[in-house]
This record gives C-alpha cells, structure tokens and sequence, in this order.
C-alpha cells in the first residue's frame, strides 16, 4: 500500500477501485434528478505500485494532506450506462 494511505491492505482498497454504480444531476428550477446506473463486467483491478506521481490540477488546487490512496491497473471492462431515469425531489 502507498505510505499514508487510508485503507489497511489491498482488499479494501480494492472495493473503492472504479465508477461508482450510478451518477445524478439535479435540475433545481423543476426540483427533478435524473439518475443513470453504470454497468461493469468483469471487474478485475489489479494492485499496481507507483514509484512517483503528480497531478497539476490537484496542484493547483492547493489542497492540504493530499496523499496516494491506492493505484490498480484496469483493463478490457465492458462498461455502459443504462437509460436514466427522472425521479422528483421535494
């Protein structure tokens, strides 16, 4: 595991590696969120060690305490987005 980093060994990291399931947008003027689910197979990220790193624009962004929580290598996933779906929220 990368020095600092949050998660105790691979496994756990493992289980925040990827696209989380779904993504949302809030429309504020008619109150609605229009969610659409990701679909993945064949999920197999695979733990990587990184000798060195560096991100401009989280450089730029002058964040304090920033450290390397985990690196996998992923590749060949089979990936789409389902059709979304609008829900109203009060």
């Amino acid at each position: 595991m990368p020095q600092k980093s949050p998660f105790l060994d691979w496994a756990n990291a493992r289980r925040f590696a990827g696209p989380l399931p779904f993504t949302f947008t809030y429309n504020a003027q008619s109150k609605e969120v229009l969610i659409i689910e990701g679909v993945r197979e064949n999920w197999k990220p695979y733990p990587i060690k990184v000798i060195h790193y560096e991100f401009d624009f989280l450089n730029k962004l002058n964040l304090q305490g920033i450290v390397l929580a985990n690196a996998f290598e992923i590749k060949n996933i089979p990936y789409y987005w389902k059709k979304g779906r609008i829900e109203s929220w009060k």
